[in-house]
C-alpha cells in the first residue's frame, strides 16, 4: 500500500493501480506525494507510475521484500504526511512489538526535536497516569499509609502533590532524557561502542522512553515492567543505531550501576575499617 498526501494532509492508503486510475481521472495530482515502507523520502506520484512502467533496468525499486531499509525513518519522523495520532500509535506499536525493525528504520541523525517530543509525550503520560493511580489507591484501606504520613510531613495534600507533579513532569522528563543520554553515551564510548555521535544515543533514549514508560500506567507492577523493557529497547537500539555488538550495548547500560556498586562497596569497607580502628581506641 502507498500512503498519499497533499499539502501536508494525508489522503489515505492506495494500491498502485488505484493511483494510476486516480491520476487519469483527476482524483490525484502528479504533484501529490506518495510513500511506502522502505522509501527514504516522499516522492511525487508521477514518479511511481514512471518507475513501474520503465524497463526493469531503469525502474527504481519501490517495494521492500525483506527487512526494512535502514534509516528510512520511523512513522513519527514522517508524521507530517501520515498524521500525528496515527504516526504516534504506529511508532509505539513498532517499538513495543518489533523493536529490531523499529530501530533499523530509525534515522540515526536528523535533529533532536522529533525524538524529544516523542519521549516527552510518552514519559509524561506514563508518569501522570501512574501518580493518578497511586493517589486513588490511597483511599483503599491497607494501601499508602506511609505515603499519607509523608504528605502530612511535607505539608501538602495528595491532590496538590499530584498537580505539582503533573506541572513539573515535562521539565523533569527533559532533564532526565538529556542527562541519561549523556551518561549512556559516555559509557558507550568507554566500552568502545559509540560509532555515531551523541545525537544517535539521544534519539535511542527518547524513542525508548516514549514507548517503554507507557507501561508505568499499569498499577502496582507498571514501573518494574517499564524499567525492564527500557533496558531491552536501549540494548537493541544502541546495537542497531551505533552498529555495535549487543555485549557492548549491555555493558554501556549497566556500567553506571556497576560503578555505583563498586563505589558503595569501597565506602563500606573503608568505613568499616575506620570504625574498627576507633573501637580499638
Amino acid at each position: 500500500m502507498i500512503h498519499v498526501a497533499r499539502d501536508g494532509a494525508k489522503l489515505g492508503e492506495f494500491t498502485l493501480e488505484q493511483i494510476r486510475e486516480g491520476l487519469s481521472t483527476g482524483q490525484f495530482r502528479p504533484t501529490d506525494l506518495g510513500w511506502q515502507s522502505g522509501m527514504a523520502e516522499w516522492r511525487p506520484l508521477s514518479e511511481f507510475v514512471v518507475a513501474t512502467s520503465a524497463p526493469p533496468s531503469a525502474a527504481a525499486p519501490l517495494a521492500v521484500t525483506g527487512a526494512p531499509a535502514a534509516g528510512t525513518g520511523l512513522p513519527w519522523e514522517n508524521r507530517q504526511q501520515i498524521g500525528l495520532v496515527k504516526a504516534w500509535l504506529d511508532t509505539v506499536s513498532l517499538l513495543i512489538a518489533k523493536p529490531s525493525e523499529a530501530f533499523t528504520m530509525m534515522r540515526p541523525e536528523g535533529g533532536m526535536m522529533d525524538p524529544l517530543l516523542f519521549g516527552l509525550i510518552g514519559s509524561c503520560a506514563g508518569a501522570v497516569v501512574s501518580i493518578l493511580f497511586q493517589t486513588l489507591m490511597q483511599s483503599i484501606p491497607g494501601f499508602g499509609g506511609g505515603s499519607n504520613d509523608l504528605f502530612r510531613a511535607l505539608g501538602v495534600s495528595q491532590v496538590a502533590f499530584m498537580v505539582i507533579y503533573a506541572v513539573l513532569s515535562p521539565l523533569l522528563v527533559v532533564m532526565g532524557l538529556f542527562i541519561g543520554s549523556a551518561i549512556l553515551h559516555l559509557c558507550l564510548m568507554l566500552v568502545g561502542g559509540a560509532n555515531r555521535p551523541f545525537e544517535t544515543t539521544f534519539r535511542v533514549v527518547c524513542f525508548t522512553a516514549g514507548s517503554a514508560n507507557l507501561f508505568s500506567m499499569i498499577p502496582m507492577c507498571g514501573g518494574f515492567i517499564a524499567l525492564v523493557y527500557s533496558i531491552v529497547l536501549e540494548c537493541i537500539g544502541l546495537s542497531r543505531a551505533h552498529q555495535t555488538t549487543t555485549g557492548k550495548a549491555l555493558m554501556a547500560i549497566f556500567l553506571p550501576l556497576i560503578v555505583c556498586c563498586g563505589v558503595c562497596t569501597v565506602l563500606i569497607i573503608v568505613l568499616g575499617g575506620f570504625g574498627a580502628v576507633l573501637n580499638k581506641h
